[in-house]
């Protein structure tokens, strides 16, 4: 069965042939759009923990190479950054497994990524941000044929796929050196076998068993990807079982039937009792391969748990996500961090600009926004629920995202983990958020005159845009165009920054240029602190303190504990004199009374909180302890 046949199960007079030649000029305009903003200033950004333990794993390196407990130098610590050309899908797949807590697909997909170019001493930023980047710019067709299976609508589908293009949460994802926009294709990919799915089972036909196989694929690539995805799968389920509930009620009341063109035999016209029956068999027909896609995506999920994950498999790296459920901020952070990432999936301004007023200025006008926008998308969703060919997939995407909602704050308010922190966790609802979003901007364009279209509605009253007059096509283009402002705001790096920020920190860290010696410390748990330090030795190595600066990772066993003290202690005792010594993120007590701590004043970084003592002449320390 031909792929197109497969995913569009709309009759022919609803929806246009999958191949017209007028839709495609216009959709390579939004995947270029798209290509210029994921790869503008690809590079220009510091990398951060994360991405490096991308850098690491996918060369095929290990972080367990970088020693603890000891001074090493600058070029010891960004050893696993060297480019590996030894290194093997094998090498990526045992480290992965064994230091950090995410599944392997996308990482051997940037193992073979990589050896397509030539590279330096070091691995190139660029190189790995740029499999992200494109993934990210075949999520926008893909999203055009969700939104062409969803809806039936060449229209809607371009609004959907030029608000994927301009999206500045997808751009903030796509020039991650991260899974995400793997991931996220995925997403799609299973969010429109699902909308097919529902498409058989409304018009009352066989939902093909090559659907099924191409779901169960799907699924099984998207858990490949990130684990996560199954929070993807959750919100699935809950959709089609909030759909099935709607369907099974117009089963019963029989007034489906006369609607199934493919139940139109003699038989089934016979009597009312033979159509019920033919119905009821149907149903549950298509519930048993329903069934197939759960059972063939939870038994490879089950296996993969118990055969390939090891025991306590991450168990430490998820630490920094645990809800803190006793104040009143940990209770309602979730909500507003939430918000945010659904807000920012349309549009941003530059509230973390480096100038205050600016600052004050763009939260002004995101709220005022969000009060404009809001009446405009709210009104487009009931005008799509109500349009007979259109509200299907509406309530497709709207049960996906409240599902998906829903999972999050269930996850963070009954189990204490947090994910709505992470605001990159939100790919998991983000494609049907964008599906949401078009479909109902998408009823201001094909309505028209916004006041004119209202008017003729008895029940729906139209919210006031005198300001642009009231046009919807005018409308459209205005949100189109703050979204790719938006998009212009994440690449300039005025939002969205990185979580980590050691360009900032460079600055301050030069001051040691007189000093004989420079030690940079940092208490060490896991490998997100090797990260946090990969990413000060990174902006180093051009400088001309690069050869003098060495890193301490004083391992902590656990919090308050004075072992990384002893370690630090012991460490002066090797260094020479004149040494100016950096604590950085130094989770640990601090007793250094032969180093005079600087007063400085260092400001709020991103990441990295620094603290400066200078001591003069650490032989005293030796001659003390003699």
């Amino acid at each position: 069965m031909q792929l197109s046949k497969l995913l569009a199960p709309t009759p022919k007079r609803l929806l246009a042939p999958m191949q017209r030649a007028s839709t495609w000029p216009l959709l390579l305009v939004w995947i270029g759009i798209g290509a210029l903003l994921r790869f503008t200033l690809l590079s220009a950004k510091p990398p951060w923990t994360d991405e490096f333990a991308t850098l690491v794993f996918s060369l095929g390196n290990s972080f367990r190479g970088v020693p603890t407990d000891e001074a090493i130098a600058l070029t010891t610590l960004l050893q696993p950054l060297q480019t590996n050309f030894g290194g093997t899908a094998g090498d990526v797949i045992s480290h992965l497994l064994h230091e950090d807590n995410h599944p392997p697909l996308y990482f051997l997909l940037a193992h073979f990524w990589m050896k397509l170019f030539p590279m330096g001493h070091y691995i190139s930023v660029w190189v790995a941000r740029s499999l992200p980047a494109l993934l990210g710019v075949l999520s926008i067709p893909a999203m055009y044929l969700l939104a062409r299976v969803a809806f039936g609508s060449i229209a809607i589908a371009h609004v959907v796929a030029a608000l994927m293009a301009v999206s500045p949460y997808g751009i903030y994802i796509a020039q991650e050196a991260r899974h995400y926009t793997l991931a996220i294709l995925f997403v799609i990919s299973s969010l429109l076998c699902l909308t097919a799915a529902i498409k058989y089972l409304w018009r009352g036909s066989t939902i093909p068993m090559g659907l099924i196989a191409l779901w169960i694929v799907a699924n099984i690539l998207g858990f490949c990807s990130h684990y996560f995805f199954v929070l993807a799968l959750g919100a699935e389920a809950i959709a089609l079982a909030v759909l099935l509930a709607i369907l099974w009620r117009r089963v019963k009341s029989n007034t489906h039937a006369r609607q199934a063109t493919s139940l139109s035999s003699r038989a089934f016209k016979s009597s009312r009792g033979d159509r019920q029956t033919r119905l009821f068999l149907l149903f549950k027909n298509n519930l048993y391969r329903l069934g197939l896609t759960g059972l063939g995506t939870g038994l490879f999920i089950l296996a993969w748990l118990h055969f390939v994950l090891p025991d306590n498999y991450g168990s430490t790296m998820t630490a920094w996500i645990r809800q803190d459920n006793r104040s009143f901020l940990g209770l309602i952070n979730p909500i507003f961090q939430l918000g945010a990432s659904v807000i920012t999936m349309l549009y941003l301004l530059p509230v973390e600009s480096p100038f205050l007023a600016v600052v004050v200025v763009s939260g002004i006008l995101m709220f005022a926004y969000f009060c404009w926008v809001v009446p405009i998308l709210v009104w487009g969703a009931k005008m799509q629920v109500r349009h007979p060919n259109y509200h299907l997939g509406l309530r497709v995407a709207l049960a996906f995202v409240a599902g998906a909602i829903a999972i999050f704050f269930a996850v963070t308010y009954l189990k204490g983990i947090d994910i709505t922190r992470g605001a990159r966790y939100s790919f998991v609802y983000f494609p049907g958020a964008i599906l949401l979003l078009g479909g109902s901007l998408a009823a201001c364009w094909q309505y028209g005159d916004l006041g004119a279209s209202l008017e003729r509605s008895d029940r729906l009253k139209p919210p006031r845009h005198r300001a642009i007059g009231g046009n919807g096509k005018r409308t459209v283009a205005i949100v189109w165009l703050v979204g790719f402002l938006s998009a212009i705001t994440v690449v300039c790096n005025w939002g969205y920054q990185k979580y980590y920020r050691p360009d900032l920190a460079l600055p301050f860290l030069e001051q040691s240029a007189a000093a004989e010696s420079v030690l940079i410390a940092t208490t060490h748990e896991t490998l997100v602190q090797v990260g946090e330090m990969m990413g000060l030795a990174w902006e180093l190595k051009n400088t001309e303190i690069a050869q003098k600066t060495n890193f301490l990772l004083a391992h902590q066993p656990e919090k308050n504990s004075t072992v990384a003290t002893e370690t630090l202690t012991r460490v002066l005792k090797t260094m020479p004199r004149s040494l100016d010594l950096w604590l950085v993120n130094f989770q640990a007590p601090i007793d250094l009374h032969d180093c005079i701590a600087q007063s400085n004043s260092f400001p709020n970084i991103n990441g990295y909180g620094l603290k400066l003592y200078r001591c003069p002449d650490v032989s005293d320390i030796r001659a003390l302890d003699e």
